[in-house]
C-alpha cells in the first residue's frame, strides 16, 4: 500500500473533506478540526493541516492533522503542537512514520525546535507510547493538576445506555440533585449568540470564587461563529427565577461531545443547576447520535485536602470513568535551542506559566 501526504492549502474545498474524516474517525477530536486551527491562528499559531491518502483510485484519505506553529519570543524559533492529534491508526507503524517525516521536513523549512503532541489516548496504551519512543519522541512530566497544555485526567462518559439506565448508574446524591434542579423550577436551553454576555458575565463569577481566569468575551464570541455553524459547538443556558444563573460550552465532533467550559451564579446555587445542565447535555448528546460524553478535566491528584477534589467529586458523580492520558511527547529538532526553551520555562513556570495554566481553569483551551 503506498500513501501519498500533503499539506493542505486554506482553500475552503479541502476542509469538508478533512472534518469529515476527522468527524468519522475513532480518533478524531474536536481540536482536530479544521475551524479549531483557525481560532488558534486568530491567538497567535498559525494552523498547518495535513492529509495521508492511500494511492488509489478514488484516493482514500487514511489520516489527518491539524498541526499549530507558535514562535517563541527571545529564542525566535518556533514550535510545533498538533493538539490532542494526530487523526490516524495509532498502531500503524508504517503510516506514522509518513507522518512525523513529514513534520520533519516542516520543521527543517520554519526552522522548528521541536513538535509536540499530546494524544487522546489512554496512558496504558504501551504499543503507541513504544512507537513514540522509537520515533524519537520524549515524555514531558506535567504534573498531575492543570499544568499541561491539556488536561492529562478526565471523566469520559458511556452514552449509549438508555436516560433510565444512565440515571441509575449515577451518584445517589448527583441524581438527587439532578431532580432537585427539576422541582424546584430551574430550566436549561440551548443559547443563542445573544447570549453570549449573559454566560461570559456568569463565566466571570465563577472566575473570580474558584481563583482562575478566563479569556476575553470576544474569543468565546470566535469559538461561537467558528464553531456553531457547523454543528461543533453548542451553547448551553440555565435560568431560575428569570435569572441565568448557569451556562456550559460544549464541542461535538463525530460521535463525541466535550464538556468545555462551565459557569455557575453566586446565587441560586442551592438549586443546583450545574447538575442538571449537565444532565441536560448528556440528553442532547444522546439525540446526536453520540456515544461518549466527555467532561473534560480534573486533577491526577484524588486526595481529598486537593483544592480541585471538589471538582473531581462532582464529575465523578455521573458515573464516568476516570482516565489518564498518556500526556505531552516532544520530538526535538534543535536540540540546544530545545535546552535553552526548557530551562527558560522552569524559571516561566512559577510565573507566567501559571498565570496560563489558570487561564485555561477547568479544562478550557
Amino acid at each position: 500500500m503506498e500513501y501519498k501526504v500533503c499539506w493542505l492549502s486554506d482553500e475552503a474545498e479541502h476542509k469538508e473533506k478533512f472534518n469529515a474524516f476527522v468527524a468519522e474517525h475513532p480518533k478524531g477530536h474536536c481540536m482536530q478540526l479544521w475551524e479549531w486551527g483557525d481560532i488558534k491562528g486568530r491567538t497567535g499559531w498559525k494552523p498547518w493541516r495535513l492529509l495521508v491518502e492511500v494511492i488509489d483510485s478514488p484516493l482514500s484519505t487514511v489520516a489527518a492533522m491539524t498541526m499549530l506553529e507558535r514562535r517563541l519570543p527571545v529564542v525566535g524559533a518556533p514550535i510545533f503542537y498538533a493538539p490532542r492529534g494526530p487523526v490516524a491508526d495509532i498502531h500503524d507503524a508504517k503510516l506514522l512514520n509518513m507522518i512525523w517525516a513529514a513534520v520533519r521536513a516542516k520543521a527543517e523549512e520554519r526552522g522548528a525546535i521541536l513538535f509536540k503532541v499530546d494524544p487522546d489516548v489512554p496512558s496504558e496504551d504501551t504499543e503507541f507510547t513504544g512507537l513514540l519512543k522509537k520515533a524519537g519522541f520524549k515524555f514531558l512530566e506535567t504534573g498531575k493538576n492543570f499544568e499541561g497544555i491539556q488536561p492529562r485526567y478526565v471523566f469520559r462518559l458511556d452514552i449509549r445506555p438508555s436516560e433510565e439506565e444512565l440515571l441509575k448508574a449515577m451518584h445517589q446524591k448527583t441524581r438527587y440533585n439532578v431532580r432537585l434542579a427539576q422541582k424546584k423550577g430551574v430550566t436549561i436551553r440551548r443559547g443563542a449568540r445573544e447570549d453570549l454576555p449573559a454566560f461570559y458575565e456568569v463565566l466571570k463569577e465563577t472566575t473570580e470564587r474558584d481563583n482562575f481566569l478566563v479569556r476575553s468575551l470576544a474569543y468565546f464570541e470566535d469559538m461561537y461563529d467558528t464553531l456553531a455553524p457547523g454543528g461543533f459547538a453548542e451553547l448551553f443556558i440555565g435560568e431560575y427565577d428569570g435569572k441565568v444563573v448557569a451556562g456550559t460550552f460544549a464541542m461535538r465532533t463525530g460521535e463525541k461531545v466535550w464538556y468545555v467550559y462551565g459557569a455557575s451564579s453566586n446565587s441560586y446555587r442551592n438549586v443546583m443547576p450545574n447538575y442538571l445542565i449537565q444532565w441536560e447535555m448528556i440528553r442532547w448528546a444522546k439525540e446526536l447520535g453520540c456515544t461518549l460524553y466527555d467532561f473534560r478535566g480534573v486533577s491526577g491528584d484524588l486526595s481529598e485536602d486537593n483544592p480541585l477534589y471538589g471538582l473531581y467529586k462532582f464529575k465523578k458523580g455521573f458515573n464516568g470513568v476516570f482516565t489518564e492520558f498518556m500526556g505531552e511527547w516532544d520530538l526535538v529538532y534543535r536540540p540546544v535551542m530545545y535546552r535553552m526553551w526548557r530551562l527558560g520555562e522552569k524559571v516561566y513556570s512559577g510565573g507566567v506559566k501559571n498565570f496560563l495554566a489558570k487561564l485555561r481553569g477547568r479544562g478550557g483551551s
